[in-house]
């Protein structure tokens, strides 16, 4: 037995965390829409404080959108009864027990009929755990499918499947190719290769031996220089720009988290270590964050999860990838960043499992989750083709950010090779144009 279904047999549902004391919510009811089911709850879990905030940027934006959303319409299941929809949204502070407590008490208090988690495996690795520990359906994106599963396995040699968690986004192999053709088209195919990985979930996914970046940087032509990992805020790099010096590594390679990025690139360029080409994952996937940087941002490059290139729209609202770009920046006054579309598709995922599910109960929920196949903004959703159980993948493309006259950047996309449909927009150029 669970321990929320324990609770509630013993009416204990109002227990709660100390974390919540300052969790938001955002309810929202139907207008005129002749509900007549009981009103589900969903709870929305992301890092909005804190040296993951980047990543949350949009949040406010899309709560607010899928409130007047869900205030129109409402949720139609598929034996016909209109539900009123609650959102419950949490803040984790950048913190992955925070992570796992606001989880509890969105189950456990709340008594939530599922819950949308995203941004980087120490976020949704923890929030995943708690729904499936206590049977409730969860939907997780942006962090590498490996470092979702993998990570989340007590015994890596003898995986398990999950029931009741389910997880939409790109995977290392994409990755490695992306970042290996943004080395190519830049010419460098030898010398070493600088890595900066944290000691943090992404990092130890990322430079795994065999699932990560170490066989494809030697593939590429170049050798692995790896100093090893290092703590999440850190505030001298000099120990690692050293030896990346003395290798006269070519090519910077990482997953740093943002702040620390910006330390570290900082000190980089104040002692004299410059790349032909820097791919860094997570820290610069936001406009703000590399214009933090000033003009030394200019042409380092990145992956792109989602842009206003993709040719996707929004099942809900019909958007287009740009149009839904135009109205957060209208709205916000703010440059459109990456999460943007896929925190507006975990609520397309999670209206088409509702509408697909027989009722509001856990298992009728996690049974039309199970073989949901449905379009997105961010690309089809399909949990019926792997790559592992529970696993879609979305397409993936690379980017590179060009400095603006007026001291902005805007992304360029640059490699487009495991995603032909989504346009490119320039060619790669090497650090110093």
């Amino acid at each position: 037995m669970t321990i929320r279904k324990a609770m509630l047999l013993r009416g204990l549902g109002l227990v709660a965390v100390a974390a919540a004391a300052s969790a938001s919510l955002v309810g929202c009811s139907i207008g005129g829409g002749g509900a007549s089911g009981e009103v589900i709850k969903i709870g929305y879990v992301t890092p909005r404080t804190g040296a993951l905030a980047a990543f949350g940027e949009a949040d406010t934006y899309v709560l607010d959108e899928m409130t007047k959303y869900f205030a129109d319409n409402g949720v139609t299941l598929a034996d016909g009864s209109k539900h009123q929809v609650e959102i419950i949204a949490k803040d984790t502070q950048s913190d992955s027990k925070r992570a796992s407590d606001v989880a509890s008490e969105l189950i456990l208090k709340d008594n939530v009929s599922m819950i949308l988690v995203s941004s980087t495996p120490d976020t949704v690795n923890p929030v995943s755990d708690q729904c499936e520990a206590n049977e409730v359906v969860c939907i997780s994106t942006v962090a590498p499918w490996q470092a979702y599963y993998f990570g989340r396995q007590k015994d890596p040699a003898n995986p398990v499947d999950f029931k009741w968690t389910y997880h939409f986004f790109w995977g290392l192999e994409d990755i490695t190719a992306v970042y290996s053709d943004m080395w190519k088209q830049a010419g460098v195919t030898s010398g070493s290769a600088a890595e900066l990985w944290p000691n943090d979930p992404d990092g130890i996914a990322w430079s795994d031996e065999k699932l990560g970046f170490p066989p494809v940087v030697t593939a590429s032509g170049l050798t692995n220089n790896n100093p090893g990992l290092y703590a999440n805020g850190t505030t001298d790099f000099s120990a690692q720009i050293s030896q990346y010096k003395a290798e006269n590594s070519q090519v910077l390679l990482g997953v740093p988290i943002p702040p620390d990025f910006i330390t570290f690139w900082k000190q980089a360029v104040q002692q004299g270590f410059q790349p032909q080409v820097a791919t860094i994952g997570k820290a610069i996937l936001f406009p703000s964050v590399v214009e933090a940087l000033g003009d030394t941002g200019n042409n380092l490059s990145s992956e792109v999860w989602w842009s206003p290139s993709s040719p996707y729209k929004s099942a809900l609202t019909g958007q287009s990838a740009k149009e839904l770009a135009a109205s957060f920046e209208k709205a916000t006054k703010k440059q459109w960043t990456q999460p943007l579309g896929f925190a507006e598709a975990l609520f397309e995922v999670a209206t088409a499992t509702l509408q697909k599910s027989k009722s509001v109960k856990e298992a009728d929920i996690q049974s039309a989750l199970s073989t949901l196949k449905t379009d997105t903004i961010v690309g089809p959703v399909d949990w019926t083709s792997g790559p592992v159980k529970n696993v879609s993948k979305t397409p993936l493309v690379g980017g590179q950010w060009r400095l603006q006259g007026d001291g902005t950047y805007q992304i360029v996309i640059v490699s487009n090779s495991l995603a032909p449909q989504i346009p490119t927009g320039g060619t790669m150029e090497p650090l110093g144009n």
